[in-house]
């Protein structure tokens, strides 16, 4: 396992990566490590110092909204089937309130396990063109959790809970640098926030010591769009919470008093702010991302801030 840089301040990626052509049109198990391996050193020669492998790990061309980033973890799993019919499409959409699916990513009628579900071998296998550390993604389990038809637990928090002992099982024992937990939905859902926090700490039990933990949260991106209403003020507790190293935050695109907000973070999480708008079609200058950084580090204090990075990933 590689190790950071000593620096007070490190660049990194949030995670996905728009996908080659080449790739699209040709996806085989070959070109998925061959644009792996262009995507870790295109960031690289940036300048990026934590670099993500574009999930691509769980590249889905038939999911193309999301990158596989609900069904990739949930579809393999033991106790779920993906298949289902009208009624079972019509009872999702009664329970929940995810206005962006119309049906679940997966039928719950058993007990969750792992199933054929292999996060270990698909780090590994970035970790073989990475050239360096590296960023591991996995979704929250609460994030997760939401886009289920449960007929099995019968309680949200069993649901959730098992959810975040699969995961828990998977991320022990990669061969990545820092681990990232993906959360967009809790934003939207701050009355949710012990429960999710307690599913996002039991899966950090898995990491191996020396791995950085970290949480991304961001307020949703479809197609360039918020999906979640919210502030950061009204998550505060909640991610003082947290058993993380460090949090990967969307703030270039949220209003100023989201960044003051910050300021009530715990001492020991160090924070990660978002100076790439990636909701916006122009191209930031260098000296508006500086400029970003300037008054994020006048607002919290520069020992505070731990990375810079894009508000959220470049899936397109």
């Amino acid at each position: 396992m590689a190790s950071l840089p000593e620096k007070q301040i490190l660049t990194t990626t949030v995670g996905s990566y728009p996908l080659p052509s080449w790739l699209l049109s040709s996806p085989s198990e070959e070109a998925v490590v061959d644009a792996t391996r262009v995507v870790f050193d295109t960031q690289r020669q940036a300048g990026i110092e934590l670099p993500t492998d574009g999930e691509l790990y769980r590249f889905d061309p038939g999911h193309p909204d999301t990158n596989g980033m609900i069904e990739y973890f949930v579809a393999p799993m033991a106790g779920t089937r993906t298949e289902f019919g009208r009624s079972e499409t019509e009872e999702f959409a009664a329970r929940q309130s995810m206005g962006f699916r119309v049906k679940p990513a997966a039928v719950v009628d058993g007990e969750l396990g792992e199933g054929s579900l292999d996060l270990l071998g698909d780090c590994a296998r970035a970790a073989e063109v990475a050239g360096g550390a590296f960023k591991f993604t996995v979704t929250s389990p609460y994030m997760l959790a939401r886009t289920l038809l449960d007929r099995h637990y019968d309680d949200f928090e069993s649901l959730l809970l098992a959810l975040a002992g699969v995961l828990s099982r998977q991320v022990s024992g990669l061969s990545c640098s820092c681990l990232q937990i993906d959360e967009a939905n809790i934003p939207g859902n701050p009355e949710d926030g012990p429960l999710a926090a307690a599913a996002i700490n039991k899966v950090f039990e898995g990491v191996d010591e020396g791995v950085e933990k970290a949480v991304h949260f961001c307020f949703g991106n479809y197609g360039g769009q918020v999906i979640q209403d919210g502030a950061w003020s009204s998550l505060i507790s909640f991610l003082n919470g947290l058993q993380a190293d460090h949090l990967v935050l969307e703030l270039a695109h949220r209003p100023e008093e989201d960044l003051a907000a910050l300021r009530e973070i715990d001492d020991r999480l160090k924070i990660g702010i978002g100076v790439i708008d990636i909701k916006v079609n122009h191209v930031e200058t260098a000296e508006e991302v500086a400029a970003r950084i300037e008054k994020a580090a006048g607002l919290l204090g520069g020992d505070r801030i731990r990375f810079v990075h894009p508000d959220c990933g470049f899936w397109m």
